[in-house]
């Protein structure tokens, strides 16, 4: 998916904060199903990505200089993610994560190539 202009600051805090949530709610969930859902590797997946996704938008909010640095970890993060929740096909939990974590990566790639088009308010 392209965005039609570059990605605003405050569009990527809102995707790292919707990721973090749907993350931890996918753990939970991941818990309560079992089986692969509850493979603790997957589930480290999923809490590191909730974890770099926090701190990406408190770096971004503070404006940090350091912001950069974490989107571009963050990113890489999310994607690793959504490749995890993708293995488990036709579980639209899975699907749901895999999406937020795709949009997420997408905007902290922005952000860490300093392409924004505006900072946080």
């Amino acid at each position: 998916m392209s965005h039609p202009k570059s990605i605003t600051m405050d569009e990527c805090i809102e995707n790292c904060f919707e990721c973090h949530q749907i993350c931890l709610e996918t753990m939970q969930y991941g818990m309560d199903k079992g089986g692969e859902h509850s493979e603790p590797s997957h589930l480290r997946i999923l809490q590191n990505c909730a974890s770099i996704c926090e701190t990406s938008a408190q770096f971004m909010i503070s404006g940090s200089p350091l912001h950069p640095k974490s989107c571009e970890l963050c990113a890489e993060a999310c994607s690793s993610c959504a490749e995890s929740c993708e293995k488990m096909e036709g579980d639209q939990q899975m699907v749901f994560c895999a999406e937020t974590c795709r949009k997420c990566a997408e905007s902290c790639e922005e952000m860490s190539s300093g392409a924004h088009a505006g900072a946080a308010a």
